[in-house]
């Protein structure tokens, strides 16, 4: 078996965490690449995404990949998953720590009206 990286080995961990405490709730995740941030809000059981928001638009330009873009991307999936009737979810970071632009995206999130 290869060995993994500390980010595949801080994902798998945070991933397996999740999943024990889950209770069903819908998983937000978040990818943030050097150019984009992306978070969409998935359905485990059933395998699929529900919502999902990122700086990546087609058609327009890109509004970036700093805290104001993750700031906007944590309201922007809020304001849908509202919309979508979910009220609570599980936070899922990934391998990425919890810092900088997975922080103000969550925080929007949070203000947005998400519980987590």
């Amino acid at each position: 078996m290869a060995k993994l990286s500390l980010f595949d080995r801080r994902r798998r961990r945070v991933r397996t965490a999740l999943k024990a405490r889950s209770g069903g709730r819908p998983r937000l995740s978040v990818h943030r690449s050097g150019r984009h941030i992306y978070a969409q809000i998935i359905d485990d059981a059933a395998g699929k995404t529900i919502v999902a928001a990122s700086t990546l638009v087609k058609g327009q330009k890109s509004i970036g990949a700093n805290v104001d873009a993750a700031v906007k991307v944590g309201a922007e999936i809020a304001e849908k998953a509202k919309a979508a009737g979910i009220t609570t979810v599980v936070f899922d970071r990934g391998g990425f720590l919890f810092h900088g632009r997975v922080k103000a995206l969550a925080d929007a999130a949070r203000e947005g009206g998400l519980e987590f």
